[in-house]
């Protein structure tokens, strides 16, 4: 961990140097570029600057201890006990620092939630889970913009999809992919029996056009009269539109607006969403096996949290953690414990294969 502490400290000073450089100050492109990295590299810098004088103090606190006697001796073992403290605690957040960030994590995302095994029941939850995820965005300050859902014949959704919009929603709800069951009794079982359940979320980051490239000849696209909410004017007129990707197969489909050219948008955004999930998965491979560890594979076969009414609990399978706060949970979208824990367990896992972590 030094030698690469030391490496960064080393190009933070160049970049010192290369930024009171008049030529690179004409130059604005580059000098932003480079003041961007810089101020990146600052809070490691920084970090690693107090580590240093921490384990130098630590040294003579040690040298002080040992030559001392009595209350001296006592009030240096006290002082020796803070600082090796805080050297675990600026150790462990350099080894977070060092680590590479996954470039989607800034990104907003494309939310599916689709009923799975359970009927009506399965549809209900859907809408569970969407209004707990519609809460937890308002918590969080971010937009959530309906792109098309399908509802269920008892309530709920067969099939939702959102796009929610903020700062690093991706980082935050890529946990969230994957088999979601839920355990209790439906409002139309009589005899009190309870019922198991199953949706499938998945979280797609938003791809831009820069991000996925898409030859109009690779799609067909297909217009027709929009069914269910929409009015008697939607059925009117071919506003929903149906877009096929050809070399891959996928098909997605929006009629939520009335107008067809909202819909072709919608429905692309969708699908550039799905194509850069799919590419992703494909050429990066290594840190896909490591978020899936983590988080599942999203090939909506996991079954990675399970929400047991009855007893008002929330266990997630991934990491062991059981919460006995589903009633909160579901009411307001207090999803921040769940959030913290898997993500301070992703991040050891990540050290550990960074070689970082021992265990």
């Amino acid at each position: 961990m030094f030698e690469k502490l030391a490496e960064v400290e080393k190009r933070f000073e160049d970049l010192s140097v290369r930024l009171a450089d008049p030529e690179v100050l004409g130059q604005r492109a580059t000098y932003l570029r480079l003041a961007k990295e810089h101020e990146e590299l600052r809070g490691v810098v920084e970090a690693y600057q107090e580590l240093r004088k921490l384990l130098q103090e630590k040294s003579e606190t040690k040298e002080m201890m040992h030559a001392s006697e009595g209350e001296m001796r006592e009030l240096a073992r006290e002082e020796l006990a803070l600082l090796e403290a805080r050297e675990e605690e600026l150790s462990m957040q350099l080894k977070q620092m060092l680590l590479p960030k996954d470039p989607l994590d800034e990104k907003n995302i494309i939310l599916e939630v689709r009923a799975g095994t359970g009927g009506d029941e399965a549809a209900l939850f859907a809408g569970d889970l969407f209004n707990m995820y519609a809460r937890f965005a308002s918590r969080q300050g971010w937009k959530l913009e309906l792109l098309s859902a399908s509802e269920g014949t008892a309530g709920g959704y067969k099939e939702v999809i959102a796009l929610i919009s903020g700062e690093a929603v991706y980082s935050s709800l890529k946990f969230e992919a994957g088999t979601h069951r839920v355990q209790r009794v439906p409002v139309t079982e009589s005899q009190g029996r309870i019922h198991t359940s199953a949706c499938t979320v998945a979280i797609l980051p938003e791809a831009e056009e820069i991000d996925v490239r898409i030859e109009d000849k690779d799609l067909q696209i297909d217009t027709y009269r929009a069914s269910g909410a929409g009015g008697q004017h939607v059925n009117k007129t071919d506003s929903a539109v149906r877009i096929t990707h050809l070399p891959t197969g996928l098909v997605v489909t929006s009629q939520d607006e009335r107008s067809q050219h909202k819909n072709r948008s919608r429905a692309m955004t969708v699908l550039r969403s799905r194509l850069l999930e799919l590419e992703n998965s494909r050429q990066d491979n290594a840190r896909a096996s490591d978020r899936r560890n983590m988080v599942g594979s999203g090939d909506r076969s996991e079954r990675i949290r399970t929400y047991n009414f009855p007893q008002n609990r929330i266990t997630d399978h991934r990491i062991g953690l059981t919460l006995y706060s589903l009633d909160r949970t579901m009411a307001t979208g207090e999803l921040d414990e769940l959030i913290s824990s898997l993500r301070t367990n992703e991040q050891q896992e990540r050290m550990r294969n960074a070689g970082l972590l021992e265990g």
